[in-house]
């Protein structure tokens, strides 16, 4: 698998861009959820969310689509990762180009449920991602 699989909890690991091999690579993993926060089109050449549905329904993958930009980021979309977070299989992998948004929609969700800011961006820079901008991301979408 191209693609690195960064465990945020016990349930959920969040990655970059995923392309064809590594959804059947998630799948032999034993993956049963894949949440993809990229817009169609992002980047030239990116696997298309319809394709990529396909592929790992194929593979009785559950599959949702929440594509986000860090300036189109709602509270519906927030919200939308939750429910998933509460309701899809598990395990469970979120991905966007480099694994920051998912991580950031993660937790913002944690943020709803009473987490520390300070120790959510703390366990995602001991990953190697900066979500230093959660507490203004949280503050705009209140």
């Amino acid at each position: 698998m191209t693609a690195e699989l960064i465990p945020l909890t016990p349930g959920l690991s969040v990655t970059g861009r995923l392309d064809r091999a590594d959804i059947d690579a998630l799948a032999q993993a034993g993956i049963r959820t894949i949440i993809n926060n990229r817009p169609d089109d992002e980047d030239p050449g990116q696997l298309p969310a319809a394709e990529a549905r396909r592929l790992a329904e194929a593979h009785g993958i559950a599959y949702h689509h929440i594509p986000v930009t860090g300036a189109s980021l709602t509270k519906d979309d927030v919200e939308a990762f939750a429910a998933t977070l509460r309701t899809a299989p598990q395990p469970i992998v979120a991905h966007c180009r480099s694994g920051t948004r998912s991580t950031l929609l993660w937790a913002l969700t944690r943020l709803r449920e009473g987490a520390d800011p300070l120790a959510l961006i703390a366990e995602a820079a001991r990953h190697g991602i900066d979500i230093a901008a959660l507490p203004a991301v949280a503050a705009r979408l209140r």
